[in-house]
């Protein structure tokens, strides 16, 4: 099989989905030790889970002002926040994830090819002799690389380093070379610069869309006309809304980021806009007096600032434009995001279906279902810091065919994952019982949160596993599957969430949400 560049062995010699589901437990005592490969996971993955909790985050802030307000207000911005981030994930999950890979493949190319002047510069000052011994094996990988991609993409420039995968692990000659080519000057690396444009270019029209049409979208997430959410949920998500080419293009610039293998740098501008929204929420809100559209205003405000960290050191590294439009890889990008787009939308519609069903059942109902899925969805970015993790290593390790590497890390991170999600299901079980005053002093919110507690927390062990197999599977280049597994996932997911609501109403949507990982799981320990 060969996919993106990527050619596995024959399932004679190893195959990742012939893996037996023993593999969990393989070398398990060693899911908590240092070693090499457990920092190499961990190096990757805390700076990646706290930079992809950036938004989720600041909605949960903002969450947790609103609910002060009222509990009229508190659904109203859950509606708006569920459809605005459901826009982005639809947006910017395909491009996030095809940046990292083609960015990191054509960083590495233009560090070890000898055609290349950066590789002619750092033989000349002293690594000539490493380098050679470097680039001869992933010549050899990179040529039978290319051979399969030849295949399954458009360009016609196969010299250029974008249809191979010829990632390496982190070691110290990579180190050298990476340091070396930063004080020499910017690089030209064609898939940022495509990366760039088509982030700007969604979030443009994210904005126009969900600006013209946020009356429409509120009315199919279930606000009615006469409902006393419509009112301040239109002045959220049209004020949200404006933020949104600085998400996406923020966004892929981390994707751009982490191509480098530096996912510290989206982490400080993160942790520089959240504060920005935490000085700025109870100011905008109650300060000013501003209500909910001082919580959208000072959101977005945090989301620029992010922005413009991002792009500032960017602007060090890379030449942001280059220097002939034919070098953007447009084509490459859409044909390779096709699955990757019909995926996330399978994904976006199940979550975005059980909000849709919980403010059909009104204001109080919906205010705690809101409460309960914003810390769901913000403690499970933990786990997608390690599949990041995973994602990075297997697609370095089957770029070198180290198949040996790749049964390691996709054991290890798999175990990481179930320790993560009993850690989680204790934290959140706990910290949401206790701590659900903080966002709501409403009694009916309350009670509602407490039926909620145990769902949110049991299932955190099985989002856990369920999103690294997504990232082992991402690393395989097993996109296919992928895709179609999770086109069933949520037909029955769908099937499930209509049946539930209509005869448990509350309990119901947290049962078939639960049902939904579930599946998401199974389908990853099937492959």
């Amino acid at each position: 099989m060969a996919e993106n560049g990527f050619i596995h062995p024959p399932e004679s010699n190893w195959s990742l989905w012939g893996m037996p589901v023993f593999v969990l437990f393989k070398d398990a005592r060693l899911v908590f030790k240092m070693d090499s490969l457990g920092r190499e996971i961990l190096s990757i993955a805390f700076p990646a889970a706290l930079a992809l909790a950036a938004d989720p985050i600041a909605s949960l802030i903002d969450t947790a002002f609103i609910g002060r307000i009222g509990p009229v207000e508190l659904a109203a911005v859950g509606v708006s926040i569920a459809i605005f981030n459901q826009a982005s994930r639809i947006t910017i999950f395909p491009l996030v994830s095809i940046t990292t890979s083609f960015v990191a493949e054509e960083d590495t190319h233009g560090k070890i090819s000898p055609e290349t002047g950066k590789c002619e510069d750092l033989e000349k000052s002293g690594h000539k002799k490493n380098e050679k011994k470097e680039s001869t094996p992933e010549d050899v990988v990179a040529e039978n690389l290319e051979k399969g991609a030849s295949r399954n993409t458009d360009t016609k420039e196969p010299d250029d380093g974008s249809n191979t995968s010829t990632c390496k692990s982190p070691s110290a000659i990579a180190s050298k070379t990476e340091n070396t080519e930063v004080k020499r000057g910017k690089r030209h690396i064609p898939s940022a610069s495509t990366a760039l444009i088509l982030g700007s270019m969604l979030g443009l029209l994210q904005a126009i869309f969900l600006i013209f049409g946020a009356k429409t979208l509120l009315g199919v997430m279930g606000v009615k006309p006469d409902s006393p959410m419509l009112k301040p949920a239109l002045k959220y998500l049209t004020l949200r809304s404006l933020g949104a080419p600085a998400v996406l293009l923020s966004l892929a610039m981390q994707g751009v980021f982490r191509g480098f293998k530096d996912t510290k740098t989206p982490l400080y501008a993160t942790v520089a806009g959240d504060l920005t929204n935490i000085i700025l929420d109870p100011i905008f809100i109650f300060a000013l007096r501003l209500g909910v559209s001082g919580a959208a205003i000072a959101h977005v405000l945090s989301q620029y600032l992010i922005l413009i960290i991002l792009l500032w050191r960017l602007m060090k590294q890379i030449k942001l434009l280059p220097p002939n439009m034919k070098d953007l890889q447009l084509g490459r990008f859409l044909k390779n995001g096709f699955l990757l787009l019909a995926r996330v939308i399978a994904v976006t519609f199940c979550v975005t279906l059980a909000a849709s069903m919980a403010s059909r059942l009104g204001s109080t109902p919906m205010a705690a279902f809101q409460i309960c899925l914003q810390v769901w969805m913000t403690s499970s970015l933990l786990a997608d810091g390690l599949a990041v993790a995973g994602q990075a290593i297997l697609a370095c390790a089957f770029a070198e065919k180290d198949y040996k590497k790749v049964t390691s890390v996709a054991s290890r991170v798999l175990q990481m994952s179930f320790v993560l999600g009993v850690g989680l299901a204790i934290v959140v079980g706990v910290g949401l019982y206790f701590g659900s005053g903080i966002f709501s002093k409403d009694a009916s919110v309350l009670h509602l949160i407490s039926i909620g507690v145990p769902f949110v927390a049991a299932t955190q062990p099985i989002n856990s596993i369920a999103f690294v197999f997504d990232g082992v599977n991402f690393g395989a280049s097993d996109f296919a599957y992928t895709a179609y597994s999770m086109v069933f996932v949520a037909g029955a997911s769908i099937a499930s969430l209509f049946l539930l609501s209509k005869s448990n109403g509350f309990i119901g949507i947290w049962i078939a949400l639960t049902i939904y990982m579930a599946l998401r799981c199974f389908a990853g320990i099937w492959r």
